[in-house]
């Protein structure tokens, strides 16, 4: 839609139809665009997504989180604004906001589970703020158990926050199959199911016959953690508290995180004590919004929270989840 209506401007460049479009445009965006002269960055006037300027040399770079600069040794300098654009070519860097300012709306997701634990995200550090939120989860949802694990790779650093605040040892009692992608964001059940059971695999000397304290951080269908618990159950835990350093997702993400509609979302269906039964865990426990809130650092009124407490900062049709849903539709296959 974006690269069609640059196409179809009457703009006299490419660096002025950019904003042209973008101004007619209601949601999350933080966009790259490459012509012969220039590098064009854009950023969505509520900041819904990161995007980040970085020096190399005497080159500039962009990227959507700090953590690729390290790996080509290159400097953060700061984020691109909300509603900020820069065009980046061989006469420097220059900065311009042209669009209308709008109240920041900064996903907490990132924080959560999106984002890579060594970024800085909106100026904060993504590690920062999971092992505040571990440490908060464990004031809120003690447990008396003998073990904390982590659900590896985005439950570990919240994990051992909990270990910490709480006293119980942290041990990894769960090891992850790197070569295996994300479950989370995985389209449908049938290759959720198959990724849970080739990407983590139990330490059973180190579970059986403990109480084990599972951290993860979010549960969205329910369907993961449950084959989670089962699995840590067979492998001889005595007990398993799951604790979640997140409040209960009860609402889609309509600006670029892939959580399905909200008949498929377990904490719109059920109360905690139904998932809790559902999962078969001994006892489940949630961050509440406003420890997750105070564990990131970032402003109430400048964040995104809508996937727990349904309040949208933008307008959303009602035929949203329709489209959702199209858009998600397995491809048909022959035969």
């Amino acid at each position: 839609v974006i690269l069609h209506g640059v196409a179809r401007s009457r703009a006299a460049s490419v660096r002025e139809a950019i904003p042209e479009v973008m101004r007619k445009q209601e949601g999350a965006f933080s966009m790259l665009f490459l012509t012969p002269s220039d590098l064009i960055a854009i950023r969505d006037a509520r900041g819904f997504r990161p995007l980040a300027l970085g020096r190399l040399g005497d080159a500039w770079v962009v990227a959507s989180e700090t953590c690729a600069f390290d790996l080509i040794d290159a400097q953060y300098v700061r984020d691109v604004e909300p509603g900020e654009m820069i065009v980046i070519n061989e006469d420097g860097l220059r900065s311009f906001n042209p669009l209308p300012p709008q109240e920041h709306s900064m996903c907490l997701f990132e924080h959560v589970y999106f984002a890579r634990p060594d970024s800085l995200i909106y100026g904060h550090s993504v590690n920062e703020s999971r092992h505040k939120m571990g440490k908060r989860l464990a004031i809120e949802q003690p447990a008396d158990a003998d073990l904390v694990v982590p659900v590896p790779d985005s439950g570990t650093v919240a994990a051992i926050g909990y270990s910490a605040q709480s006293g119980i040892s942290f041990r990894f009692g769960l090891v992850r199959n790197h070569y295996v992608g994300r479950t989370f964001i995985e389209p449908r059940q049938s290759i959720r199911s198959f990724g849970v059971r080739i990407k983590l695999n139990p330490v059973r000397h180190l579970i059986e016959g403990k109480r084990v304290v599972l951290i993860d951080d979010s549960i969205v269908r329910g369907t993961t953690s449950k084959k989670i618990v089962r699995m840590v159950r067979e492998a001889g835990a005595k007990e398993i508290h799951l604790r979640i350093s997140c409040p209960p997702t009860i609402s889609p993400c309509y600006y670029g995180i892939d959580t399905p509609n909200k008949a498929d979302l377990i904490a719109a269906q059920m109360s905690v004590e139904e998932i809790c039964k559902f999962i078969e865990a001994d006892s489940l426990g949630y961050l509440s919004l406003e420890g997750m809130i105070e564990a990131t650092g970032i402003s109430a009124d400048s964040s995104c929270v809508a996937c727990w407490n349904e309040k949208y900062p933008t307008r959303i049709t009602s035929n949203a989840e329709t489209m959702w849903e199209r858009e998600h539709e397995p491809v048909p296959t022959e035969g």
